[in-house]
């Protein structure tokens, strides 16, 4: 279907650069728990979109928690919520100065957030977009480039090379 995002064709596939522009990342973040994390990454998910109060976005993650944990394993949390009214789905990055407890399935702490906010009627790509990223966290080289990142845009071209590997 036209406009229809798929993980299969690379042309329609949800991509990453397309939600996290280099504003909405940040590295070696300090928490002191997942509400804290949960408000960091709303701050910087409310940075450049209109209309979005950092609290909406941050309950909207915790609501999410609730369902059960985020903690995908390997060190990534992938918390994700809905907004009614958002315009587009839009995410933010963090790497974590020190692990923390998460509440993982692997019980191991967790040393990068990618979090992620949709608009309400957004199902079908929500769930392309929480995939895709599931793939790219799978790969070991991708977490390591990651992790030993200095910048903003080194990140911006881990995914960009971590979504080229995928699309093979």
């Amino acid at each position: 279907m036209p406009g229809k995002h798929t993980l299969s064709d690379p042309a329609t596939a949800v991509h990453i650069r397309e939600i996290l522009p280099p504003e909405r990342i940040t590295l070696k973040l300090t928490v002191s728990g997942k509400e804290d994390l949960f408000g960091q990454l709303s701050a910087l998910l409310s940075r450049d979109v209109a209309g979005l109060d950092r609290r909406i976005g941050q309950n909207s993650l915790i609501e999410r928690e609730r369902l059960g944990s985020t903690g995908i394993g390997q060190g990534i949390a992938l918390p994700h919520g809905r907004i009614p009214g958002l315009a587009r789905c839009i995410g933010a990055f963090t790497t974590l100065a020190h692990g923390m407890e998460y509440g993982a399935i692997d019980r191991k702490p967790v040393t990068m957030a990618f979090a992620l906010l949709v608009p309400d009627n957004a199902a079908e790509e929500h769930l392309l977009i929480l995939s895709r990223l599931a793939g790219i966290f799978r790969d070991h080289e991708t977490r390591q480039e990651l992790l030993a990142a200095q910048t903003t845009e080194e990140i911006c071209q881990c995914f960009a090379r971590a979504e080229n590997r995928c699309a093979r």
